[in-house]
């Protein structure tokens, strides 16, 4: 396989950033397959005390979403708000919002990207902290949605007796969000908020 000359990206030349962006299509082209196979990884890994796996909580707000009718961003939201609790347990909603931000409305990644700070009016107070944290965003466009979101789908999502939709029934939504071009400004709409479908 051909390799670049430099030791040192500064040394590089035209062609061997060419070449590496030709070598990094295939990567790219793969990454629904990475995501997929990290929510299966997570399906190995009880969350710590709850009755469910990670993978099944995403799979339950990802099938409430779906039901309700909400559109591909947003259950792709769903599904991937909590894809970053392996790598970053402590900033997992950041990262998880990096992860999909490319690929969908700002709305739904400002969601995922907020959603940790939401989930402490839930429990909070249990532990002596601010579980109306989140006001400090309640003149932000997106609150609301936030809000629901994390009533509607995520907050709700523990329930090992759910009748949740396979990941495999997921699956082609993750290919096409995926196979999106990134940050496409006609995806992105940024400062749009259409919110959570009505239900």
């Amino acid at each position: 396989m051909k390799t670049v000359s430099f030791t040192q990206m500064k040394d590089g030349s035209k062609e061997d950033y060419q070449l590496l962006e030709q070598a990094e299509k295939p990567y790219l082209a793969m990454t629904a397959e990475r995501i997929l196979s990290e929510l299966r990884r997570q399906g190995e890994d009880t969350l710590t005390g709850y009755k469910i796996t990670r993978m099944d909580h995403g799979l339950q707000a990802a099938t409430r979403a779906r039901r309700e009718g909400a559109d591909i961003d947003w259950i792709i939201g769903a599904l991937l708000h909590d894809i970053g609790d392996g790598l970053a347990p402590q900033n997992h909603d950041r990262f998880s919002a990096e992860v999909i931000r490319p690929f969908v409305r700002d709305e739904v990644a400002w969601v995922v990207e907020h959603h940790g700070i939401f989930q402490m009016l839930y429990y909070a107070r249990h532990y002596g902290w601010d579980e109306n944290a989140r006001d400090r965003f309640k003149d932000h466009v997106h609150f609301k949605a936030c809000s629901d979101f994390c009533e509607r789908w995520d907050q709700s999502s523990f329930d090992p007796e759910f009748p949740t939709d396979t990941l495999e029934s997921f699956e082609p939504l993750v290919r096409e969000v995926f196979a999106r071009k990134a940050y496409d400004p006609t995806v992105l709409q940024v400062g749009v908020s259409n919110g959570l479908p009505t239900i």
